[in-house]
């Protein structure tokens, strides 16, 4: 009986996103998955009221239909045409892989490619940094040795893997035994030659106080105008971004063709390159990457069908820590020290399920209290893909108004438990806000939701809204939070930024330790 209620909402998504973040290019890749390429054409020649599609998003959407259609020379012309108008040639070495056959055994192909010399695709993206480890992930252009090599003043670590298509031609290397609060030089080798670079800093131990700034976001649609972002994000030289859902738009859980055609496309783009080359990254879904608008799939592993597949997919492009509980108990939640902060972040989409009145499910809540309840965290952060604070999203049942009950649960236990330092983190509205949760028997929960990255479309301001007080929100641009924890200072604190697009701030937040502590008896 649960299966029904989940796919009616799943399907109720789809009819209410199909043109969610004004995005043709996406568009049409979904209709291409479907067969219908008349379908197609149309949406690349529809003028949108904001992010018409430029020349070469409309050129490498062609390139896929020509050689879906086994068009190989009509389909290097306008690949050719794409990276001329600015993509980057490796989205095609990319794939879809089954997608471009007609393009790669097309006359000519070869000494294009040759011309490009592509043998790395995408990466290196750093991820999972602590104090003694850290990962490196990368997509090569075939089933190839690559060698990721990690150098400090010291020493060298080197380790060779080989990716395979079970993988989608990526490999995720862990370095272990790595010195705390150390700069670490990466340089990625393919045939003994170096095809790229990056770098990190390791985290000083869990035991010790520091200071620690990252970048919190979603709302991280492709807009070729507003791709400059990640640049922005850069010139802030966090020590880690987090990206809490609609990382990208995909809204299209069925066909894999068109999960992967985003996922690349945003890879391929040299400002994310630069970006996660040299920041750590962690990222969760949300329902636009995972499943369609608002969707609720369910609390079973494997119906809908669709999202064991999708889970693979989310895990074959990221460098998290780890992925829920693994094969056996799928997911994107997470926790991990970055020094004495301690991060815990939520999937609020996989086992979402009205009927059972849960949002994470029980074996994610199960580890969530679990979690909270062992931490050694001087603060705590709980992550979640979408707004913790009530009435942000008028009408709506989609954040954790629609589970109100579990919120309430997770929230007593911090009060029961005495849990101090506990901040609140989320996504989902296109805004930036500052929110205070107020609580009568505990202290206030501070709330900070950004998640207008790169989006097009705007969400108003809520000012008003009945059961959380407004500090403070900016939606004129794309903008972000910057968070630094700081620990080692007399007073540890949380000091938060607006920032917008172009590196202005906007507005400046600061939460003591002290406000965040429970009245001792």
């Amino acid at each position: 009986m649960l299966a029904r209620p989940a796919l009616f909402f799943c399907l109720t998504g789809l009819f209410t996103s199909l043109h969610a973040q004004h995005d043709p290019g996406r568009n049409a890749v979904r209709e291409v998955a479907k067969g219908k390429y008349e379908a197609a054409a149309a949406q690349l020649d529809k003028k949108p009221k904001a992010s018409p599609i430029d020349a070469a998003e409309r050129h490498a959407v062609q390139a896929l239909m020509a050689s879906l259609q086994d068009d190989g020379a009509t389909a290097l012309s306008e690949a050719q045409l794409a990276v001329e108008a600015g993509a980057q040639f490796g989205r095609f070495v990319a794939g879809p892989r089954d997608a471009f056959a007609a393009l790669y055994e097309a006359p000519g192909y070869a000494e294009w490619a040759e011309s490009h010399g592509t043998e790395l695709v995408h990466g290196p993206l750093v991820g999972a940094v602590t104090d003694t480890s850290a990962k490196v992930w990368l997509r090569t252009a075939g089933k190839q040795p690559v060698d990721v090599v990690l150098l400090t003043d010291s020493k060298e670590q080197r380790q060779t893997a080989t990716p395979t298509a079970e993988t989608d031609y990526t490999v995720e290397l862990v370095f272990d035994n790595l010195q705390p609060s150390a700069a670490y030089q990466i340089s990625v080798e393919i045939a003994e030659k170096k095809v790229a670079e990056g770098a990190f800093r390791t985290r000083q131990s869990p035991n010790d106080p520091g200071r620690l700034s990252i970048v919190l976001g979603g709302g991280a649609g492709f807009t070729p105008q507003y791709e400059k972002m990640w640049a922005t994000i850069e010139n802030q030289q966090p020590d880690a971004l987090f990206l809490l859902g609609d990382n990208v738009y995909i809204d299209d859980p069925e066909h894999q063709l068109t999960n992967d055609y985003i996922y690349y496309r945003r890879q391929s783009q040299p400002e994310w390159r630069s970006l996660v080359s040299k920041t750590p990254t962690y990222a969760i879904y949300d329902d636009h990457d995972f499943g369609m608008n608002d969707c609720v799939p369910g609390p079973f592993i494997d119906k809908p069908a669709w999202k064991r597949p999708v889970w693979q997919t989310f895990r074959n492009n990221w460098a998290n820590p780890y992925y829920g509980g693994g094969d056996e108990q799928p997911g994107c939640y997470f926790d991990t020290y970055l020094g004495d902060v301690h991060f815990i972040v939520l999937d609020g989409r996989f086992y979402r399920d009205k009927a059972g009145g849960t949002m994470i499910g029980p074996a994610q809540k199960e580890w969530l209290l679990k979690v909270l309840s062992q931490s050694k965290g001087r603060f705590k952060v709980l992550a979640s893909s979408v707004p913790w604070s009530p009435g942000v999203k008028p009408g709506s049942k989609d954040t954790w108004d629609g589970f109100k009950e579990e919120r309430e649960e997770i929230f007593s236990y911090i009060e029961s438990q005495k849990i101090d330092g506990v901040v609140l983190l989320s996504a989902d509205r296109h805004r930036v806000d500052i929110r205070k949760i107020k609580r009568p028997e505990g202290y206030d929960f501070v709330e900070i939701m950004s998640s207008r990255l790169t989006n097009v479309h705007t969400h108003g301001l809520v000012e008003d809204a009945k059961g959380s007080e407004f500090v403070y929100g900016y939606n004129k641009t794309p903008a972000f939070a910057k968070i630094t924890f700081d620990t080692a200072a007399k007073t540890a604190a949380i000091h938060c930024e607006i920032i917008d697009i172009e590196g202005k701030t906007h507005y400046e937040y600061q939460v003591d330790a002290a406000q965040l502590r429970h009245q001792k008896p």
